[in-house]
């Protein structure tokens, strides 16, 4: 792969990031913070939030798209 063909997948990752935070944004305002399996810790002040189910979720996406992508 040339230089070429990086810029193309730069442009292309690029592109997947953009609609995947505009969804993430859609989302985010039609009350779906949060997937089920994430856990969330409040002691006192402080708040963890691991989002396992997100991780999970586009670790599928991610695997998906690669493999159509990728494919030879």
């Amino acid at each position: 792969m040339g230089l070429e063909g990086l810029g193309r997948l730069l442009i292309v990752g690029a592109v997947v990031l953009v609609v995947l935070g505009g969804l993430f944004l859609l989302l985010s305002r039609l009350g779906m913070d949060r997937l089920p399996g994430d856990l969330v810790f409040r002691r006192g002040n402080a708040t963890f939030y691991f989002p396992v189910g997100l991780m999970i979720l586009l670790s599928v996406v991610g695997t998906i798209v690669l493999n159509f992508v990728l494919r030879r």
